[in-house]
């Protein structure tokens, strides 16, 4: 019996977690949706583009408190690894374009 508060402890840390996640998520993305206005027209889409994928990553992590684990079902998997590479490739965007410039 000594184990059921630690279960509701790591649930309510869990839920806690992702929520706080989700929050930091949709806070970048809306840094990048500010970016987007500030920008020139060569990144204006590479921010817009990034505003989307950031906010569907954190909207993802609400997603993961209600279904337990960001594995299952397999379209949250899907979504998440979608928005990774989004990520990822972003990321190698910007690199390769700022070494093109120097």
């Amino acid at each position: 019996m000594v184990f059921i508060p630690l279960l509701a402890a790591t649930n309510n840390l869990f839920r806690t977690g992702n929520y706080a996640e989700a929050v930091l998520w949709i806070v970048v993305a809306m840094l990048f949706g500010a970016l987007t206005f500030r920008e020139g027209r060569a990144r204006r889409s590479r921010c817009a583009c990034a505003t989307v994928v950031f906010l569907l990553f954190g909207l993802s992590d609400i997603v993961e408190v209600q279904t337990g684990a960001w594995w299952r079902p397999w379209w949250l998997l899907t979504w998440k690894a979608l928005c990774v590479l989004s990520m990822l490739w972003l990321l190698w965007d910007h690199l390769r374009r700022r070494r093109q410039v120097m």
